[in-house]
This record gives structure tokens, sequence and C-alpha cells, in this order.
């Protein structure tokens, strides 16, 4: 038995347009952990309020929410609040990586490379000439998508111009903004991080080839036809540069515990695109996370332990007398890395 980790509570289900991604995500976390020997119980907070944890006497929090009040950094501000140590990312790290647009900003000013983009809004529709003007120079075709969700929810590869509208009414129809990035053309991979600061590291690379390169939510959760390749067929020297790149941009937004980062490696020139980082990562039988972490000679099972072993509060504690408390090995390598700042060239 794990007694050690006391009774954990796997978060799954919520609100967000992933609801259906996160249950299946939770239920097979919560099984593995209950295999492992983990006192662990199922939490749906779109049907119990989040108080009752403690009610529960629960004392750390895996969660597998994915995409808005889950992912966002809304439930990790409530387990703040209430005391109960979580997994992944804090509260400003979870938010800032849930918004593509601004992680995009943060990774440029730090010399990561990421593709260029525009972000519009519903006003800018109408104006089909001005909002044309604005998407030209990213070429063709291009991605148009709502930012703030996941599991390619309203994405849309649009191949000209004429399809330019339509995809950006059906992002608007998750979001209140759009983003339209320039597409990169070659080879998709993901990047899992595992740790914090200075001990995070990156696991083995996995690459996804998806029938006609269309990675959508059927391919993604409900058939078999995509081929992942794990460790990808990359040269070593490539392996560690686009490894060294994910732990970067997962350094660079302050996350912490694991995360998954999407890189595309543009063909032509061989030069890896940081897409977006996922801090809550898909835990399903079809996820990407558990296939790195198989070829780095990790089970499932032990994976969600792992995990859940690194959970913690990341909001600094201050007594009375306006002392901190202390903070664990995790978070001190993390305030380390802030004040080191930095910066990446590729």
């Amino acid at each position: 038995m794990a007694d050690h980790l006391g009774r954990v509570a796997v978060l799954y289900g919520g609100v967000s347009a992933e609801r259906e991604v996160s249950l299946r995500s939770g239920q097979g976390v919560l099984a593995a952990l209950q295999a492992q020997g983990v006192d662990a119980i199922g939490f749906d907070p779109s049907v119990r309020p989040l108080h009752e944890l403690r009610d529960e006497g629960v004392e750390r929090v895996f969660i597998a929410l994915h995409g808005r009040y889950g992912e966002d950094g809304t439930v990790q501000g409530a387990l703040e609040v209430l005391g109960i140590p979580y997994t992944g990312s804090g509260v400003m790290a979870s938010a800032v990586a849930m918004d593509k647009t601004l992680t995009k900003r943060i990774w440029l000013s730090h010399g990561l490379p990421t593709p260029r983009y525009e972000q519009l809004d519903a006003q800018a529709l109408q104006d089909p000439v001005a909002l044309m003007q604005r998407v030209a120079p990213l070429g063709y075709p291009l991605i148009i998508k709502p930012p703030h969700e996941g599991s390619t929810i309203g994405v849309t590869k649009v191949l000209d111009a004429s399809g330019v509208i339509e995809a950006c009414r059906l992002a608007l129809q998750f979001d209140e903004v759009v983003l339209a990035e320039e597409f990169i053309e070659g080879p998709e991979l993901t990047v899992t991080i595992l740790g914090s600061g200075a001990q995070a590291q990156a696991l083995p690379i996995v690459e996804i080839r998806a029938p006609a390169g269309n990675y959508d939510f059927e391919n993604k959760y409900n058939t078999d036809v995509v081929q992942y390749l794990c460790p990808a067929p990359l040269t070593y020297e490539l392996t560690e540069q686009i490894q060294n790149i994910a732990l970067a941009a997962f350094r660079t937004l302050g996350c912490a515990g694991w995360a998954r980062v999407d890189v595309m490696l543009q063909r032509q020139s061989g030069r890896p695109y940081l897409l977006e980082i996922n801090t809550s990562p898909g835990m399903t039988d079809h996820s990407l996370v558990p296939m790195a972490a198989r070829a780095a000679g990790m089970s499932y099972g032990q994976l969600c332990e792992a995990i859940v072993q690194t959970a913690a509060l990341k909001v600094r504690q201050v007594n009375k007398a306006g002392v901190s408390a202390q903070r664990s090995p995790a978070q001190q390598d993390d305030q380390q890395d802030d004040q080191q700042g930095g910066q990446y060239v590729a």
C-alpha cells in the first residue's frame, strides 16, 4: 500500500468542452492508482463542490481535468485556498499555458521558435478585406483555432482564403477570440516533461503520423488509424535539440510537475517550432504521455504514482510574522529558475 501518499482524489469530468476526454483520462488514472495500492477516489467537480474534498479526508489531488475550469488556473486556485496539494502547474503557469496566444508571446520574448500568428476577434469578421490582409502574410495553408481550447476542438486547416471566414466562425463557437497561425509542414512531435525546475526531464519524443496529417479529435481518441513512433526516428543531435527546446518552453512559463509540449518539425529547414504546452495532458488509452513513459521504461501505473507524488501547493505561504513557510525542493528549484531567467537560442 502507498500509505505515504494519503487519500488521493482524482479530479475528472468537469464542465469544459473536453469533459468526455477528461472522464476517460480520470478513470484510467483512478484505476491505475488503486492498482498501485493508493487510497484513491474519483471526484467530478461538476457534480460535487470542491470543499467536499476536505470532508472526504483528501490529502492530495491528481488533476485529470482538461480545458477550462480544470487546466486554466481556476481549480488550482481553489485548491490553494483549500490547502490541498495538487499535481501539475500552479495558478499563473496554468492560466498562461491555457492561452495559446499569450504563451507564444512569452516564448518569442525568450527567443523560442513558434509559428507566426495573428489574433482575431468577432469584430474582425465585419471587414473581410481587412481580415484577409491580416492573415495573408501567414501564407496558405494556415491553421485557425480557438486559443483557449484543446483536443483540436474548433481547429481548421484552411487551404486558401475562401475558407478563412467559415473557420473563424467555427473557432468563435468555442472562444471569444481566434488564433490564426502559420502552418508548419513536416512531422508532428510531442515531448513529455516530468519534474520541476532544474530537475525537470524530457521523456522520449513521440512522432504522430495521422492519415493525410489529420490528427483531429476523432483520430486522436476514437480510431486506431494513427501511427505513433516512440522514440521518434530522429538523430541524437536533433532529439536533444527538441527536448532542450521543450524544457525551455516548460521552464519559461514556470510550469511544474508534468506537461506535454507539442512541436512541429519543419521538413524544408529541419527547424523545430513550438505549438503549445498542455499542463494537464490526456491520460487515455490513446494518449501520448503514457506512450513516452512506456518508452522510458515506466508503466502506466508507475507514471500515475510518480505524478501524484509531485503534488504540492505552489503559492508561497507567509506566517503572521511575515516569514515565508518552508517550500518543497521542486518549488525552490522553480524559484531559482525564475531568478536565473535566461534565453534559449536555437
